[in-house]
């Protein structure tokens, strides 16, 4: 039955009919008024239950991810901060081996220097006697002598002379023991200058061990927060963690651009080697040769980094004997070596190649030019650039470790977001929902308003002629009637 055919059921006169159809749809929505509010408030009610489970369920999921992502970000802290702090204790331990272990022959030397410079300061302590006393009583004999030239006058004159005589001397001597205290003297200053430096090599091993031991404190303070779980804490990790993250996310990128750079240096000899219509699926052979052999470079650069212990990724090649550790260290830096030539010799191939394309070129198009000079300076570019680009490539094992350990975090924290967003929503929906359950039901009153205003006029004077003077129903009445509380 078309909709003609309903319009025209009731009369051939349209409005007639939907007016009669009008008629008919108000008077049946006003008697399934009450199951209708019912089914309206049940449904909304149902869905905001359910709505509300499931955000109860989702922000019960984020609270223990939560935890989660604590938990991890507290353990990563912490073997962080314990491995710094074994760090300064073995640089605090080798210190004290490099520095105080010889300080029994430093205390001897400095002995020795005390002793020597002690020695040198007593000799040139000590001063030549005095002249005897009785030289004295014979200079004032000696004044005594008159002119007469009697043996007594020339005893007399010989005393004179040879205690002047002796009094020259003892000056001389004693000029030579001041030239030779200060000789002594002179010969302490090196021994004092060596006493200096010997102290303040000493002064500057102790410096250097109050140094570490003020690294250690505040080491051993973060540490202490980390395990009191502080928000200190928590708010220095996760800014750490995040800076981490962005840091090595941005050097692998450069490692994958240099990996892309890497594999154009050599998939076109590797087309020459391999064919370079052969195909592996919908890849051409040649580039999935080159991928391998890049990967392979970037897992002996793993191997390797794995082997000198600068990464950890890999907890088995940690825990290796130290002899089978080294051999996997030789034996994985001989295969990147080889994988380096390699490259380095595809690359040297490859200008050769370009150089036979543009002569081919050249000949099939008739004309001829000589080649520019100094032609061996891009080969040997490339050569260098094919050598060193996988030993560039293993180093990206170091920001690998970094990006992965900090986006444990850093994903944990962005689901948890993503999870509260989510239980947020949800509650907003269910809300929204059991609101729209009412604008529904208000809704529904609009449409049959005619005949509830007739009821509600009919009861208004039901209760006149009774003798009740009520006041008619207000809003918050005619939603309680309608079965719906907004």
């Amino acid at each position: 039955m078309s909709f003609s055919d309903l319009v025209s059921l009731w009369s051939d006169q349209p409005i007639v009919s939907m007016i009669i159809w009008l008629l008919v749809i108000v008077s049946s929505l006003y008697l399934a008024r009450k199951p209708a509010h019912r089914a309206i408030r049940s449904a909304a009610t149902e869905i905001r239950s359910a709505l509300r489970v499931a955000a109860k369920a989702i922000s019960s999921t984020e609270r223990k991810l939560v935890d989660r992502n604590l938990e991890v970000l507290m353990s990563a802290g912490r073997d962080e901060v314990e491995n710094d702090i074994m760090r300064e204790f073995h640089r605090v331990n080798a210190s004290v081996n490099r520095d105080l272990s010889a300080f029994p022959s430093i205390h001897r030397r400095l002995t020795e220097q005390v002793e020597m410079i002690d020695k040198d300061y007593q000799d040139a302590a000590s001063v030549p006697p005095d002249p005897p006393g009785w030289t004295k009583a014979v200079e004032a004999v000696a004044k005594l002598r008159g002119e007469d030239s009697s043996m007594i006058g020339k005893i007399l004159t010989d005393i004179h002379t040879t205690v002047s005589k002796s009094q020259a001397q003892a000056a001389e001597d004693y000029r030579k023991a001041n030239s030779k205290r200060h000789e002594l003297l002179r010969r302490m200053m090196p021994r004092w200058r060596t006493l200096n430096q010997t102290m303040k090599e000493v002064n500057q091993s102790i410096a250097t061990l109050q140094e570490r031991s003020l690294t250690i404190d505040e080491q051993m303070t973060r540490y202490e927060e980390i395990l009191q779980c502080t928000p200190k804490a928590q708010k220095a990790l996760s800014s750490s963690s995040m800076t981490q993250f962005f840091i090595a996310g941005i050097v692998l990128l450069i490692a994958l651009i240099g990996g892309v750079i890497n594999f154009y240096l050599i998939a076109m000899p590797m087309s020459e080697m391999v064919g370079g219509n052969s195909q592996l699926g919908p890849f051409r052979t040649s580039d999935v040769a080159a991928l391998v052999i890049i990967m392979l470079e970037v897992a002996m650069g793993l191997f390797l980094m794995e082997s000198l212990r600068v990464t950890h990724m890999f907890p088995v090649i940690g825990r290796m004997d130290d002899n089978l550790r080294r051999r996997m260290l030789w034996i994985t830096l001989s295969i990147l070596v080889v994988l380096a030539c390699v490259e380095s010799s595809l690359a040297f191939m490859r200008d050769l190649l370009a150089v036979d394309r543009e002569a081919l070129r050249q000949t099939l198009s008739g004309t001829t030019t000589a080649l520019p000079g100094m032609r061996w300076i891009p080969s040997v570019g490339q050569m260098v650039m094919g050598f060193v680009l996988p030993f560039a490539l293993t180093f990206a094992a170091i920001p690998l470790e970094s990006f992965i350990h900090a986006a444990r975090t850093v994903m944990g924290a962005v689901l948890a977001g993503l999870l509260r967003v989510t239980s947020t929503s949800l509650r907003l929906l269910g809300n929204g929902c059991y609101h729209l359950g009412a604008l529904l039901a208000q809704v529904y009153d609009l449409i049959i308003f005619i005949p509830l205003r007739a009821e509600e006029v009919l009861a208004h004077r039901k209760h006149k002629t009774e003798g009740k003077d009520e006041k008619p129903f207000s809003d918050s009445e005619h939603s309680k009637h309608s079965g719906i509380s907004i």
